[in-house]
């Protein structure tokens, strides 16, 4: 079932935005940072991270993995999505302030140079960082007679069947390369008896099976040491085998990226998960983005390449020997723990452990959860004690991204199977994650749950799941709000937090945004939550304003928000407002900054930092002085235009004093943070904010430390 459009809109038509696609309205550039080089500052800084000599090795290789994979897909959904552009006419272009021509060019020089910088730290601290730990990386060019020997058995009994090689010939229609896959493109002599063409070498390609094949091949060497080889080289060592009848004089990875986007707005004809489900099998034939090739590749092969596969000059992208680095976080390197962070085991919360059911201690007062400082394991288990209550007659819930083994999703089966009433909202939407929440979606439904989808114009990205128990002679309401996914995999690496509540100010607004998701003929009236696309940028404005106003009066004032993106214009134009005035803005942000902060006369007071370290930082929460009654709020939402605009997001208050200032000391530790904050300025450089001698802080741990002195100080625990 499909939400019906009536009950939620837009907040506005969602046409083309310049904001949203990284362009900028020249005019105003020297106020905004533009979004797409904003992001790409935001993966250096995951790069710094690979860098840094006082991270463990193994987490270095890691973030390698992060950089790769984020890249990736910012060429598959941001570069894609400006390339679109220049399919408009020039002229047309330009009459639209919408030519990103300069702009691709930037972006190339940036990611050319950060790829470089990637290859360097791989060579000159990973391999032999490796090396020193007794795990080494073996090509086929190092590899000796008994490496070779093992290299071409693998071969033989694992890879070759796999294998669908292709010789590229002048007239031939060229090779569909898969998005997203690495290529091997070999330069073929012509055997005895064939003589070679006027056009030079002939061109074989061949594609690498991982999947389905590892992308490693892992041997032991002797003693305790262990031998790694690229599935490339293994293909590489053994191309004569491919190629039997030519020589090869060399052979060199590519790579091609595609357009990502599903492009339903042609499939109006169709239900939603129909079109969705029509528009995924489209997505592995996009339209090419970034044409990733060795850089040692000889200049004729790149020209053939070219002309084969109607290549233009900004698809060409410099690599390395090897792509889809993202399979190094898979690297096969055995147990070494002294090449990895120590383990922070999930704590137990102070009050959920052990006692009577949760749904009791929730009722007596709001509880909090901190994750992955805390166990996921007491959302499952509230979701699990509510399908077995016989008191609990209801849950609603909002799926954006589960994980695919789901213990969420299997507890709501189990209480639809219990006869309880079950509405999930499923987000079939969300990017990359669309076939999957299609299958939960289906099994949910055989399992009797009603489920229900948004929109085209809309995404519903808010974190809410309500249970409905009867008590006596009334029933109560029982919520919990979120910053993060219902999804125990990510909950172990990503830092959100999500609170238990059954305060009736609350719980009755969840319901009411519940029936608007359900399409019942409800007014969108909210006290207490700030609802988009409704007015939640209506009432971020006003407790912007407010604070403004307060500066301009002489009285105390400050905003301090913490968010994953800033890209908002008309939220950023309020804050240089806020600037203006005097009021102390701090902004802890981990990617997207449009916003230009300490520029003398236009944002003095704003302050900017970014935090990278063992967690990503994923949650939302807002701080406003009010005149000394501090309001917060947690949230979903970013300050971007899609979170406002186009997508349902809840932001929710902190009324419980005790959760107040858990949080309040929590989102202090972040603003304190001299050891993994980096400075946000106005041209984006990443400085690390500067240890004051005896006052280090690293706010992820000692997040976790705080916590666990609040569990110690809990004699009930």
């Amino acid at each position: 079932m499909s939400l019906p459009n009536s009950q939620i809109t837009p907040a506005t038509t969602p046409q083309e935005d310049p904001t949203e696609v990284g362009l900028g309205l020249s005019a105003m550039d020297e106020r905004y940072v533009n979004r797409e080089l904003s992001w790409l500052s935001f993966n250096e800084r995951v790069l710094q991270e690979a860098e840094s000599s006082s991270v463990p090795l193994l987490e270095r290789i890691n973030f390698l993995a992060i950089f790769s994979s984020n890249l990736d897909e910012f060429f598959r959904v941001r570069v894609a999505s400006l390339r679109s552009l220049l399919r408009l006419r020039r002229k047309k272009r330009r009459k639209k302030g919408l030519d990103p021509t300069e702009l691709l060019r930037e972006i190339q020089a940036v990611t050319v140079a950060q790829q470089e910088r990637f290859g360097q730290i791989f060579r000159d601290d990973i391999l032999p960082g490796l090396q020193d730990a007794g795990i080494h990386l073996i090509g086929e060019e190092g590899a000796d007679a008994e490496h070779r020997a093992i290299m071409e058995a693998y071969f033989v009994e694992h890879v070759a069947e796999h294998l669908e090689p292709m010789i590229l010939g002048l007239e031939d229609t060229p090779p569909f390369l898969k998005d997203h896959t690495s290529y091997l493109v070999a330069e073929l002599q012509p055997g005895p008896g064939i003589g070679m063409g006027t056009a030079g070498p002939e061109l074989g390609i061949v594609e690498v099976p991982s999947p389905p094949l590892p992308r490693f091949l892992s041997t032991p060497g002797p003693g305790k040491t262990r031998n790694i080889v690229f599935l490339d080289d293994v293909i590489r060592l053994n191309l004569h085998l491919v190629f039997p009848e030519r020589s090869v004089a060399g052979a060199y990875a590519i790579k091609l990226s595609r357009d990502a986007d599903l492009y339903l707005d042609d499939e109006f004809d169709t239900g939603l998960r129909q079109a969705i489900k029509k528009s995924l099998g489209k997505r592995a034939t996009g339209a090419p983005i970034r044409f990733l090739y060795d850089m040692r590749s000889p200049q004729a092969m790149l020209t053939r390449l070219s002309s084969c596969f109607e290549l233009g000059e900004g698809d060409l992208i410099e690599g390395g020997r090897y792509h889809n680095l993202n399979d190094l976080a898979g690297l096969p390197v055995g147990d070494l723990p002294e090449l990895e962070y120590g383990p922070l085991d999930p704590l137990p919360h102070p009050t959920l452990e052990g006692g009577p059911s949760s749904l009791d201690l929730i009722r007596a007062k709001d509880r909090l959860l901190h994750f992955p400082y805390q166990s996921y394991s007491y959302v499952v288990r509230l979701l699990k004690e509510a399908a077995a209550d016989p008191d609990v007659d209801a849950i609603w819930i909002s799926l954006y991204r589960v994980s695919r083994d789901s213990e969420v999703v299997k507890a709501l089966i189990e209480a639809a199977e219990n006869e309880k009433e079950v509405m999930a909202f499923v987000e079939v939407q969300a990017r990359f994650d669309e076939e999957l929440n299609l299958e939960w979606a289906e099994r949910m439904e055989l399992a009797g749950i009603r489920v229900i989808h948004g929109t085209r114009e809309i995404k519903v990205h808010a974190k809410l799941c309500l249970i409905r128990r009867r008590e006596g002679d009334a029933s109560r309401l029982y919520a919990l709000l979120a910053t993060g996914n219902f999804n125990e995999k990510t909950a172990r690496v990503y830092a959100d937090h999500a609170l238990m509540t059954a305060d009736p100010r609350l719980t009755e607004e969840v319901r009411r945004v519940f029936r608007l998701l359900c399409g019942e003929d409800v007014q969108p009236d909210f006290e207490h939550l700030l609802v988009a696309p409704h007015h939640l940028r209506d009432r971020f404005n006003a407790l912007i304003d407010a604070e403004t106003e307060a500066a301009r009066q002489g009285r105390p004032s400050g905003i301090t928000a913490k968010m994953n993106s800033l890209q908002d214009r008309g939220i950023i134009d309020r804050l240089y407002d806020a600037s203006a005035a005097g009021v102390p803005v701090r902004l802890i942000i981990r990617g997207i900054c449009c916003l230009r902060p300490g520029v003398e006369g236009l944002s003095d007071s704003i302050e900017a930092t970014s935090i990278v370290d063992r967690f990503l930082e994923h949650s939302r929460m807002f701080l406003f002085h009010a005149d000394g009654a501090e309001k917060m709020y947690l949230s979903s939402a970013d300050w971007m235009t899609r979170n406002l605009n186009r997508r349902v997001e809840v932001a929710f208050p902190i009324y419980d004093q005790d959760v107040f200032d858990e949080l309040r000391h929590v989102l202090d530790l972040q603003c304190a943070d001299n050891t993994k904050a980096r400075i946000i300025d106005e041209h984006q450089r990443n400085r690390f904010v500067q240890e004051i001698e005896g006052a280090t802080v690293r706010s992820q741990f000692d997040t976790y430390r705080y916590l666990r002195e609040l569990l110690a100080d809990n004699p009930g625990s």
